[in-house]
């Protein structure tokens, strides 16, 4: 048996410093190559302690996205993590994904740190996160349980050398090993697709593999065509802990899937851990019982856990129908595909080529793109929004005219108009719009068909109406009668 580097997750609530973190641990800048600063996929990344003392020096992190939209790439994490670090901000202290994450770490049953960031700001209360974390369970031994706790800053380096030895303490008292001549055992933590095909970020457990070994995931036959390093190194042959990337895919692997080096009709124990886990409903519009008219949408996304994270936002929401979804970018194909089911294009962190841009200019269809979660989450919810107030206004329209002719009868403007829509009655309260724009309220005092006065009109009806008060009514406007 042969010792392998501990895998460690870290878990904690959006712009807590996960990123940050890792960052001052490899000192390679990975926070600033993100969008506002917001990682939103699976990263692995190994280090080289340079402790002394133990069996093995090394460590492989996985960051993991804070928002809420990305739960199940969390969960990923603690299925394939050995240890897990907690990281909570010392001055905003526990937060929604904060709680999320203790219960990732409590079903995973994998051994954990605290460690409390941003111990450098002035407002920074360590004590109180401790006083937090007793509420949902979590005791650290300073307050008499047996969770160690340890203070840093991601920021100055303060703690971050303590941290990584109690890693390796901890790791050490695990014997984590593994056994070069078993079956590999791996585990796809991301999946992509650029340039070099299909891609795979992949975490190895037991075993070996090397390029030009066949492969199955789900039984899907692979021949490895090339291992990438987190360094961009190509080697050919990769061990456990070490994460690597894997070419050679013909189909986009299933991001927590298996890789085993024999077909198996055994389900994907990671894969059912992770549909079993409650979605997360998005609070974006309020949820209706009736039919309603939907938002289209044809959705893109860069790798296959961003494109899963937000399909599952979207499709939690009733007010929204993808017409079609995939990974990469957005092409000529989804722009006709959009004008046939009249959908709106959006993309999160891909590109659109000039020519896509064109042409979907000379066809009219809108192409939106996004590189942070929040700005989708955002427009999303507001467009959702306008289409509940359209359909709540919908649905308590009792009827609606077009304004024919106006003329001026015994000192009363009269308006000429046909119903278009349901059914006026006189007395009714009314709603006038120019170019759909609600100009003014209003009430119907005298209706008549033909001189005639009458109660009721009906759609394809012509009459007369005279309001009160008055507005300034044009030929052309529409007047609406509403519950």
């Amino acid at each position: 048996m042969v010792a392998r580097p501990p895998v460690v997750v870290i878990l904690g609530h959006v712009d807590h410093g996960k990123t940050t973190l890792l960052d001052c641990i490899r000192k390679s800048h990975i926070a600033e190559k993100e969008y506002g600063n917001i990682t939103q996929k699976i990263g692995s990344y190994e280090i080289k302690t340079g402790l002394k003392g133990y069996k093995n020096d090394k460590i492989t992190f996985i960051d993991t996205p804070g928002h809420e939209t990305f739960a199940k790439l969390r969960v990923r994490g603690t299925n394939i993590a050995d240890l897990a670090i907690l990281l909570i901000d010392a001055k905003d202290s526990v937060m929604p994904q904060t709680v999320e994450s203790i219960s990732h770490i409590s079903k995973a049953e994998i051994p954990f740190i605290v460690a409390i960031n941003k111990i450098d700001l002035p407002e920074a209360n360590p004590e109180k996160v401790k006083n937090d974390l007793i509420k949902h369970g979590v005791i650290v031994e300073e307050k008499g349980g047996k969770i160690p706790v340890i203070n840093i800053s991601a920021k100055t380096g303060k703690g971050i050398n303590e941290l990584l030895e109690l890693i390796l303490l901890i790791s050490t008292d695990m014997n984590l090993t593994y056994n070069p001549n078993n079956p590999p055992i791996a585990y796809i933590l991301e999946s992509k697709k650029d340039k070099r095909g299909m891609v795979a970020s992949v975490i190895l457990k037991d075993g070996c593999l090397k390029v030009g070994d066949t492969i199955y995931t789900e039984d899907e036959k692979t021949k490895i065509r090339a291992i990438i390093t987190d360094q961009g190194k190509i080697i050919k042959k990769v061990f456990p802990s070490t994460p690597f990337e894997l070419l050679g895919f013909k189909k986009m692997p299933k991001v927590g899937s298996i890789i085993q080096t024999q077909p198996t009709q055994i389900k994907n124990k990671l894969e059912t851990s992770l549909t079993s886990q409650r979605k997360i409903t998005p609070d974006i519009i309020l949820a209706t019982n009736h039919k309603s008219k939907k938002l289209s949408l044809i959705f893109k996304a860069d790798s296959q856990g961003s494109l899963e994270a937000i399909s599952e936002l979207l499709e939690n929401n009733d007010k929204i129908e993808i017409t079609a979804k995939g990974i990469g970018e957005i092409t000529k194909s989804d722009v006709f595909l959009a004008k046939i089911t009249k959908s709106i294009i959006i993309g999160f962190n891909i590109d659109t080529a000039a020519e896509v841009k064109n042409l979907a200019n000379q066809e009219k269809i809108i192409i939106k793109t996004y590189n942070i979660i929040y700005e989708l989450e955002e427009e999303v919810a507001e467009v959702t929004n306008l289409l509940l107030e359209k359909e709540k206004k919908e649905k308590n329209l009792k009827g609606e005219a077009k304004i024919l002719a106006t003329f001026v009868i015994e000192k009363e403007r009269v308006y000429g108009v046909q119903i278009t829509k349901g059914k006026i009655n006189l007395g009714d309260n009314i709603e006038v719009y120019k170019n759909d724009k609600l100009i003014g309220k209003t009430k119907l005092v005298s209706l008549k068909i033909r001189a005639k006065k009458v109660e009721e009109v009906k759609k394809g009806d012509e009459a007369g109406m005279i309001f009160y008060p008055l507005l300034d009514i044009t030929v052309g406007d529409v007047v609406k009668s509403i519950l």
